[in-house]
């Protein structure tokens, strides 16, 4: 006997391969078979005069689709072709027996013609593709082959003991039993059998989300006990408005963070109402900052107005203005901003976020980004961050990252173990490939192709971190009988008017080429300066943008102009 290493030239299917030809005979017990395997010595196998098989008691065990090293294999979308194709082997080759209990290792006799035995191999393997030597396998198995003729004989006499020990297939069964190939022809046809797309869109969903466990439990993330269910304001949302509550609260607990991006009129004021008296009734605080133009708005409901619907479920978060976030001191509303505690707020509510899309751009000077940051997210307690924004991205991809860098305290690897291994690059190549999207011909410039451009990294981040809903996906998925049918937006009236009736005003571009024969030297200054003072003022004029990424000089601003 020698033993056989099964990688390299000494693998299983090297010492089987020159004894499958036209009118031999193979013998083999297996603890598996896999389709894969079938596949790689398919026409071999369909020569062979015939096959005896000795399989496990139960389908499970045989891993017809094979292991995770046939990942590769399964991706040919072969399995329908090669089930219907071992169905067929089985039924016009194979007398199959069916061991009483587990196979502990594999054995494979191949004979001649005549029956006499030509070369055993016996140890740990089995008809997959790893056993076969086609895939990497445990290098611990042990695997023999005979290297005589008598040898050969010995072992194939063992094969010939257990195959007379089992009932078969092959055998004339007065009682009616089960016929032992019936249940693996089943499963091979089952597999063979065409799927409609619906069944296996479904079955993608399951394989998605069968891992999510209680994620999708509603209780799980929205506490009974709290009494939210009870208030005013639950009781006020349509079901997808309770429905983007509920993955807000999910979205602020598992990442500490959240943008709610509905269109304009979907009620992102109530929702996050709704959120912010969930984190009161676990007695958290709160503070909402909003633009000075919306801040009545969040005022209103928790004054005592007769407008105040929900006067009964008595708010008590704080309202800060944006532009509070540049003072030191000063009153805003009832709140001395001298003695607020930035660092004590659980949950803050950014209203308007983008707004907050830009990072310092004021150079040795602290802009609202950088305080809001500083005093509010990094410092003291834990603060989960809520930003309402219909427009979360107005002018590059950049807007959503900076707003994002609120959520994870502007730590780029954050969603590291969530599969985003940074945040910036994901943005950033995302925008590359928008960019490139920009520039294909209007035929090809479609959704379709732009979704599958931008790549599945920057979904993965949407997913986690933004809920994004609009009319038509209301209407869509949740109906318009509880909510009302949205109204239609009418076409807009385009006038075109010209710019007096008595003609006589000059045409714009005779006014166009008067200006710019204009030097306008009181706007650009430092085209006067010397050139041995030049570094001088740049160094003091000049401002960083996009966090040092670029600089904005003044000597350009002048050639602009």
């Amino acid at each position: 006997m020698k033993l056989i290493q099964n990688t390299g030239t000494q693998r299983v299917i090297d010492l089987m391969q020159p004894h499958l030809k036209h009118g031999n005979r193979l013998d083999c017990v297996t603890p598996s078979f896999s389709l894969y395997a079938f596949a790689e010595i398919r026409e071999a196998l369909s020569a062979l005069d015939r096959v005896q098989l000795i399989v496990p008691p139960d389908n499970e065990a045989l891993e017809l689709l094979g292991t995770e090293s046939d990942r590769a294999a399964r991706n040919r979308l072969q399995a329908r072709w090669l089930a219907n194709q071992c169905a067929k082997w089985i039924t016009e080759k194979v007398a199959l027996r069916r061991a009483s209990k587990g196979v502990p290792q594999g054995a494979a006799v191949m004979r001649g013609p005549d029956g006499a035995p030509a070369q055993v191999i016996l140890g740990s393997f089995a008809f997959n593709t790893s056993g076969l030597g086609l895939t990497p396998g445990n290098p611990l198995n042990l695997i023999q082959a005979s290297e005589t003729v008598d040898e050969a004989a010995q072992l194939a006499q063992w094969f010939d003991h257990q195959w007379a020990g089992l009932h078969g297939a092959d055998a004339t069964d007065s009682k009616g039993q089960r016929n032992e190939s019936e249940s693996i022809l089943e499963a091979l046809q089952a597999l063979g059998e065409h799927r409609d797309p619906f069944t296996i869109y479904t079955l993608m969903l399951h394989r998605l989300f069968q891992d999510s466990g209680d994620e999708m439990d509603e209780e799980r993330i929205v506490k009974s006990a709290t009494g939210i269910r009870n208030t005013v304001v639950w009781k006020k949302l349509f079901k997808f408005q309770r429905d983007g509550v509920v993955g807000a609260i999910d979205k602020l607990n598992r990442f500490g963070g959240c943008i709610i991006a509905d269109s304009v009129g979907l009620g992102k004021t109530f929702g996050a109402l709704a959120i912010i008296k969930y984190h009161e009734l676990r007695n958290d605080r709160v503070l909402v900052l909003a633009p000075k133009r919306l801040r009545d708005n969040w005022t209103l409901y928790k004054a005592n107005n007769k407008r105040n619907i929900l006067a009964a479920d008595r708010f008590n978060y704080d309202v800060l203005n944006h532009t509070d976030l540049s003072r030191d001191g000063g009153v805003s509303g009832d709140i001395d901003l001298s003695h607020v505690n930035w660092g004590n707020y659980d949950l803050v509510v950014i209203d308007e976020s983008h707004n907050f899309r830009n990072k310092a751009t004021h150079k040795g000077k602290e802009s609202r980004y950088d305080r809001l940051m500083r005093r509010i997210i990094r410092e003291g307690v834990k603060t989960r961050v809520l930003m309402l924004s219909a427009t979360p991205v107005n002018n590059r991809l950049a807007d959503l990252r900076n707003q994002i860098a609120f959520v994870t305290e502007g730590d780029d690897a954050a969603l590291l173990e969530h599969g985003i291994a940074s945040i910036e690059a994901t943005t950033r190549k995302a925008q590359a490939q928008f960019n490139r999207w920009l520039a294909l011909d209007e035929a090809e410039k479609t959704p379709s192709q732009l979704v599958e451009m931008l790549g599945f990294d920057y979904f993965t981040l949407l997913d986690h971190l933004t809920i994004a809903r609009s009319r038509r996906h209301v209407e869509k998925y949740y109906g318009t009988s509880e909510t009302g049918r949205f109204p239609d937006r009418l076409p807009p009236i385009n006038i075109k008017a010209d710019v007096d009736l008595a003609g006589e005003f000059r045409a714009i571009r005779d006014i166009n080429q008067e200006i710019r024969r204009l030097t306008l030297a009181s706007y650009a200054p430092l085209r006067y300066v010397l050139p041995h003072k030049q570094a001088a003022y740049d160094a003091k004029y000049s401002t960083q943008v996009r966090g040092g990424e670029s600089c904005f000089r003044q000597a350009d601003r002048g050639i602009r102009i």
